[in-house]
């Protein structure tokens, strides 16, 4: 669960604090929050158990796997001489005979506890929740390749941020790979190392190095699905998984710097055929640049168009199908997994009703993960798969918190 900014009883607005850390531009990553001075005693209640995670809603069972992944086009000057930009990801996918698998965590532990422990919460450690990932279980296969969906990250945050979304995406028949942006994630190598993020104005961080980063992905992508495997300690892949990926149907999303690298991506690469950003703050590093014909989706909550000149700028330039939804009281952190953990924790701390809504917003908790998990599939059945439904023509009694922005 990211802890971007909140708002602090003594302290700055959620919004101005947002605005301070991004005043200088996008190369300025959203701050880790510090633990709120209300947020009750670091001791973890003996009845606290391990947290939860909403389950997916597809006909599917779900897989997934790890990969460790280093692009040989980009050397690394962080790592030394002789060291290239190296990522872990994750692919997950719709899955068969996953009973013998065990389930994958929400994060790897170690990099768990240095996430908590960065936040001010590391009493928290030993709660983290399991997902409904299989891990290493048999791709179900159909005769057709599965359309595919990458996944970026906020800043200071990890891959596993929006399993929601994603694990709902795989269990509608989606691959989906998440990646983890070393340098500004928290992730664990098959060595043993925990990343954490650098705090170095030098270090690649930038929407445009996460859009590299998610250009890269697109090539290991078409790797498997050539059927060659693109991990680079050549760990065994799951049955079925090579030649299962179909690179003629690829999308991506992301949160945060992440919608940002999002769409700087798909501005980039036409092998994206659409792309959907999480209150993205479009302040791009390069600057924007050229037009967009392919389907984007902005879904909002702090970064508006009408409140951000750089949104507004980006949806200038988008020529074909577009769509801007935003639900009524979401904060930035609300269109990912801290809807469906954040309530947890306030139960462990003992937080008040209004204390929560300091962190989340004021958006059901509940409304806000069918909103996650309705909205981007849709999405991407309407652009990847070209099964048009009714939920992106207007306002759903489903979703009353859903308005469409002109």
């Amino acid at each position: 669960m990211p802890i971007t900014p909140f708002t602090s009883r003594k302290g700055l607005t959620r919004r101005s604090m947002l605005g301070a850390t991004l005043a200088a531009g996008a190369a300025v990553p959203l701050a880790a929050a510090a633990r709120p001075a209300w947020a009750g005693p670091a001791v973890v209640a003996p009845a606290a158990t391990r947290f939860t995670l909403p389950v997916p809603t597809g006909p599917y069972p779900v897989g997934t796997v790890g990969l460790h992944l280093v692009d040989r086009s980009r050397p690394d000057a962080i790592a030394g001489p002789g060291h290239f930009r190296e990522l872990m990801a994750t692919v997950w996918y719709p899955a068969q005979d996953v009973q013998r698998y065990p389930v994958s965590p929400w994060m790897p532990a170690g990099a768990f506890e240095a996430f908590v422990t960065d936040a001010g919460f590391s009493d928290l450690a030993g709660l983290v929740p399991l997902t409904a990932g299989h891990v290493g279980a048999p791709v179900r296969r159909t005769g057709r390749r599965l359309p595919v969906v990458v996944f970026s990250h906020g800043a200071h945050s990890h891959q596993g941020d929006h399993t929601v979304v994603v694990q709902e995406l795989a269990s509608h028949g989606y691959a989906v790979v998440t990646v983890a942006h070393q340098y500004d994630t928290y992730a664990e190598f098959p060595d043993g190392r925990i990343a954490v993020p650098l705090h170095d104005r030098q270090a690649p961080t930038l929407p445009g190095d996460f859009a590299a980063d998610l250009r890269f992905v697109l090539d290991c992508v078409e790797k498997l699905a050539a059927g060659c495997n693109p991990d680079v300690d050549r760990r065994e892949l799951p049955a079925g998984l090579l030649g299962a990926l179909d690179p003629r149907r690829m999308g991506a999303f992301g949160w945060s710097k992440g919608g940002t690298a999002t769409a700087c991506a798909t501005l980039a690469d036409e092998r994206l055929r659409a792309g959907l950003s999480l209150d993205g703050p479009m302040q791009m590093n390069p600057p924007l640049a050229g037009n967009l014909d392919r389907p984007f989706m902005m879904v909002s909550a702090e970064f508006t168009r009408a409140t951000d000149p750089e949104a507004a700028a980006f949806w200038s330039h988008l020529r074909g199908w577009r769509l801007n939804i935003q639900a009524q009281g979401a904060a930035h952190v609300s269109y990912g997994d801290n809807e469906a953990l954040f309530p947890q924790v306030a139960k462990v701390y003992g937080w008040s009703g209004q204390q929560l809504q300091d962190v989340i917003g004021t958006l059901d908790p509940g409304q806000a993960v069918k909103i996650q998990q309705a909205y981007p599939l849709a999405f991407f059945d309407e652009h990847l798969r070209h099964r048009r439904g009714h939920l992106l023509d207007g306002p759903s009694p489903a979703f009353p918190a859903v308005t469409f922005l002109p």
